[in-house]
């Protein structure tokens, strides 16, 4: 999927192509967005804007993908984007054009601001089992490789149900934030072969060697993201826990 097994998580209104290229010798792969893609997730955006969140409202959201991508177009990493939405149409746009830089599309299953979950984004996916994998369907269906952010902590919601939901749908990854409940990425990975990325509080060697003895794949790097100290232990752990996984 990518290597090193480190990725860049998104950062609402932060996390562009200037972000990723600043430390793109130290991981495999960035997570661009969120982005708002439709009308109703944009006033949303918006509404958030309003009370000092910081979020991308181009005019064209899916023309702001293509050129942020494109703007990594030589960059040593995998790009992805991160993108919100409360209709179908939009994600499938923004695929196509993920497919055509190779990049991987996330649907964003994760952000819990109250705005956006009434919009019938963000985590509001995780308890519509059937919307979510119509996402996932969509945006498998331009060649794109699929990935779903989602949290753990939400009640009523097992994750590993959520997985192979996301499996089922065509999709290869599951971003997952594991807030306080770590061992949850056992759970997951136990019941999927999707490609499983760990992601909160990844600090160094510690925290990313836990996350991958629970069987994550790679681990993600949210607020500690323009750190290259910390992105440089992290590497150092990820690649010397999959080097022994190999070694004779």
């Amino acid at each position: 999927m990518f290597e090193p097994r480190v990725a860049l998580a998104s950062l609402s209104g932060e996390a562009d192509a200037s972000w990723a290229h600043a430390v793109e010798s130290h991981v495999g792969c960035a997570f661009l967005g969120g982005i708002a893609l439709d009308e109703r997730t944009r006033e949303a955006a918006r509404a958030m804007v309003d009370r000092d969140r910081s979020e991308f409202l181009p005019d064209d959201p899916v023309a702001f993908i293509d050129e942020q991508l494109a703007t990594l177009a030589d960059a040593p990493l995998r790009p992805a984007f991160n993108v919100r939405s409360a209709t179908v149409d939009p994600v499938e746009r923004a695929a196509a054009v993920c497919q055509r830089h190779d990049a991987i599309i996330e649907i964003n299953a994760h952000c819990r601001q109250d705005e956006m979950c009434a919009a019938g984004a963000g985590e509001s996916l995780l308890r519509e089992p059937d919307r979510l994998a119509e996402f996932v369907e969509t945006a498998a269906s331009r060649g794109a490789t699929v990935s779903v952010k989602g949290r753990a902590e939400l009640d009523g919601v097992s994750l590993p149900a959520v997985a192979q939901v996301i499996e089922d749908a065509g999709g290869d990854m599951f971003h997952i934030d594991a807030m306080d409940s770590e061992p949850v990425v056992d759970d997951v990975t136990g019941a999927t072969d999707l490609f499983v990325v760990a992601n909160n509080g990844v600090r160094g060697r510690k925290t990313a060697r836990e996350y991958l003895s629970y069987g994550a794949d790679a681990v993600s790097v949210g607020r500690a993201s323009d750190d290259p100290e910390t992105l440089h232990a992290v590497r150092t752990a990820t690649s010397e826990w999959f080097a022994q996984e190999v070694s004779p």
